[in-house]
């Protein structure tokens, strides 16, 4: 088996980690978070979530994979004979969000080129549900491949897996050195575009306006903790895959403070640019703000064409900023997703990066032609609701549980973080991993799994639900348990004893 790459610099793991946690979320689920949950008051329970779960759960990720030096199936390995499943679990749900999340970067491309000319004219909706991806009557209709959505999603592969194939250092780490940057450097710009438009101080006062009622309401504090949840690509694979390749010397506590305040930091921008532009288009149309708050899909290819149509001068040029934006945010994240099955099948069958790139990378593209399909979005949509709420949900409540509660590994991961880091944690990360991160994610499956028993996700067809929402998150924790029953390779078991 080869040597285990490094990162060339503690930079470059840090921009890595933050590529990856920045993502299409950031910009497109935040703001709508924050305002349907009280505005201003939700930066209290979000900074609370912040500092209780996200940066706790980055610190166990980092320690973890920076201890037991592998993939994420490896470090469970050897965290434990028995938690192996829980790493290739991580692993085939990061597989199956790599698989949609490339054909949404692929929308994300093409809509960079339609903004040179604003092709989507006055009904972007029409538009982007017509003309781009030319979507079935009704759901379960899967229709033949979109030709345009086809062209882009390849395009999207094949810089992702050249990427991958440089490695590491050459290229993962100069990959996340040029577009982060690039990412922060071109949103700040619309975002400052964004809030000197007429109308965006009525944008930006109905998101930063507390309702301080809702602090009481427990749905406020279930969002700021899944928000954070999610935003920082934890309990998928990613942290524990990139912190294998820090070198033995590395400050764990501090890298996950500097990344969970980097990613906040953007979202809190990506809440002021989008409320900003929203403030704007609610003006130029004689509404209120209320009534064009969208998130989600709907407001990066339905609400921001709109906003671009109206911009005063140069909007074909911002158009393709901001949806490059999206392109850098998205591809950021793709690699880090992508890595983890390809570091995973390295380590588990000893084979080459190149090998394991093209095997898992080819794999992955292949499933997501079904994306691309007239009928994609149908699937996609119920594919990463239920990915993300029974797959990265679940399997983040059972990694915090199986390590603090039945492993009892918490203090010899503490102990190995504390020793090679300036900021020592102490008795809080105990508390907030073993106690208020399992309470939480508990009572968020619980009222996950109380929703879904009451009625289909968005109506969908039960079957459609059954086939790609349930039989996928159930799916990948049966190939989970079926892959740990592989035996090792002997010198995975022998580094197992030398890093114990």
């Amino acid at each position: 088996m080869e040597d285990r790459q490094q990162w060339g610099s503690r930079y470059g793991f840090i921009l890595a980690a933050v590529g990856s946690a920045i993502g299409l979320g950031n910009i497109w689920r935040f703001p709508a978070v924050a305002y349907e949950n009280g505005g201003g008051a939700f930066f209290i329970p979000y900074l609370i979530a912040l500092l209780t779960a996200g940066i706790p759960l980055l610190i166990l990720e980092f320690t973890l994979g920076h201890k037991y030096r592998g993939s994420a199936p490896l470090s469970y390995f050897r965290l434990h004979k028995h938690a192996e499943w829980l790493g290739w679990w991580q692993v085939f749900v990061a597989f199956v969000i790599s698989t949609y999340y490339a054909v949404i970067v692929a929308w994300a491309l093409k809509y960079s080129i339609y903004s040179l000319n604003l092709s989507w004219g006055d009904k972007p909706s029409d538009f982007f549900y017509g003309e781009v991806l030319k979507l079935s009557d009704k759901p379960g209709e899967v229709g033949g491949l979109v030709p345009g959505v086809l062209i882009a999603l390849l395009i999207v592969w094949v810089v992702t897996l050249l990427v991958l194939y440089k490695g590491v250092s050459k290229g993962i780490e100069r990959f996340n050195k040029i577009f982060i940057p690039a990412l922060v450097i071109m949103f700040f710009f619309i975002v400052i575009r964004a809030v000197t438009l007429e109308g965006a101080g009525e944008g930006l006062n109905t998101f930063f306006t507390p309702d301080w009622s809702m602090i009481n309401n427990g749905k406020v504090w279930v969002a700021a903790y899944g928000q954070i949840f999610f935003s920082l690509s934890i309990a998928f694979a990613i942290m524990v895959t990139y912190s294998s390749y820090l070198p033995k010397k590395s400050d764990i506590n501090n890298n996950a403070f500097i990344t969970g305040f980097a990613n906040s930091g953007f979202e809190l921008l990506a809440g002021i640019g989008v409320f900003a532009a929203l403030g704007f288009m609610a003006m130029q149309q004689g509404l209120s703000v209320d009534e064009v708050v969208k998130g989600g899909i709907g407001l990066a290819f339905e609400v921001f064409p709109a906003i671009i149509n109206e911009f005063p001068g140069f909007n074909g040029f911002f158009g393709t900023m901001f949806f490059l934006t999206l392109v850098f945010a998205g591809m950021t994240s793709l690699i880090s997703i992508v890595e983890t099955y390809v570091a995973a099948l390295q380590d588990k069958f000893g084979i080459s990066r190149t090998k394991a790139v093209l095997m898992g990378g080819g794999v992955a593209s292949v499933i997501s032609l079904l994306f691309a399909t007239k009928g994609g979005l149908y699937m996609l949509d119920i594919t990463d609701y239920f990915i993300n709420n029974f797959g990265i949900t679940l399997a983040g409540l059972v990694e915090v549980v199986l390590i603090a509660w039945f492993f009892k590994q918490m203090r010899g991961l503490q102990n190995h973080a504390n020793v090679i880091s300036d900021l020592r944690t102490g008795l809080w990360w105990k508390v907030c991993l073993g106690v208020i991160t399992p309470v939480l994610l508990g009572y968020m499956m619980y009222d996950n799994i109380k929703q879904n028993l009451a009625e289909n996700y968005e109506g969908y067809p039960t079957g459609l639900v059954v086939t790609y929402g349930l039989a996928v998150a159930i799916g990948v924790i049966v190939l989970g348990f079926l892959l740990s029953l592989v035996k090792w390779k002997a010198d995975a078991v022998q580094d197992k004893k030398e890093v114990s």
